[in-house]
């Protein structure tokens, strides 16, 4: 099976090199973009494509997944992991970007009283 695309937490996009990206937005797809879970609990068919038949320029085909010998359970633990050290690095980065913008406004503001009159 591959990845539920009528769900309305998948998304698909497409790089100007042609390569396409296929994801959960939700995460629960440790697999992707070659599979969903079988019988994933979050599952919601999508609204607007209710009914519809998508034609052959919808979707583009997508390539075969990647041979491994790990197990899926050992790929869904690097998964947590890794979203760990993203969340423990985040707080940092918002507050260094935040510290940026605020310079570069102080910056901006003494420049502009420069040359009012």
């Amino acid at each position: 099976m591959g990845m539920r695309e009528e769900c309305k937490h998948f998304q698909s996009r497409t790089y100007s090199s042609g390569e396409v990206a296929r994801f959960c937005v939700l995460g629960n797809a440790p697999d992707q973009p070659w599979s969903c879970p079988e019988g994933c609990v979050t599952f919601e068919r999508r609204f607007a494509d209710v009914g519809w038949a998508h034609g052959s320029l919808v979707d583009r085909p997508v390539e075969l997944p990647p041979q491994s010998d790990v197990p899926i359970d050992d790929r869904r633990e690097l998964l947590e992991r890794a979203s760990e050290i993203v969340n423990a690095v985040a707080p940092d980065l918002v507050n260094e970007r935040r510290r940026v913008v605020e310079e570069a406004q102080r910056r901006g503001r003494r420049g502009w009283r420069f040359w009012r009159r």
